[in-house]
């Protein structure tokens, strides 16, 4: 098992020495990417907060998503990740807003996703979405994969803005 602080470490560095910050919205990570840039010593600097948004319910409530702005939207998509991590980051006043939403599996996801499913966006001074797709039912491995995923793609971002 990775250890967290040393899997956000570089994303940390570079947003403290920018003085940009990053707001999170996970689903089937379960909270593993906030606890990653969490555990870096000095996180407060770079690190606003996230939501764990695992139900509708939770969508609505903590993120303010109303169901207008899911029509046309299926959860567990790129255009979905898209929204959340918008909105997440909009809602926090972060320069990055990150976002996965996925099945960790061993199973299918209510929306027919298969086990090893998710999509992770970034939106700030570049916009990024990728879906990955591991092919494992292994619940707490897909969870560190997305989570590694998420980070990764957040350093490409950053590292594409000068």
């Amino acid at each position: 098992m990775p250890e967290l602080d040393t899997m956000a470490a570089p994303v940390g560095v570079l947003l403290k020495e920018r003085g940009e910050s990053v707001a999170v919205c996970e689903s089937a990570c379960g909270g593993v990417i906030s606890a990653a840039l969490g555990a870096v010593p000095g996180a407060s600097a770079y690190y606003l907060g996230g939501a764990v948004s695992y139900t509708n319910e939770s969508r609505q409530r903590l993120l303010r998503i109303a169901d207008k702005a899911m029509e046309g939207l299926r959860p567990s998509s790129e255009p979905y990740a898209l929204l959340n991590a918008r909105t997440v980051r909009d809602t926090l006043g972060a320069t990055w807003g990150l976002s996965e939403t996925g099945a960790s599996g061993p199973t299918v996801n209510r929306y027919g996703d298969s086990a090893g499913h998710a999509c992770i966006a970034v939106v700030g001074p570049v916009e990024r979405v990728i879906t990955v797709e591991t092919g494992d039912s292994d619940r707490e491995a897909n969870m560190w994969v997305f989570a590694r995923a998420a980070l990764d793609l957040l350093e490409e971002c950053l590292g594409q803005v000068k």
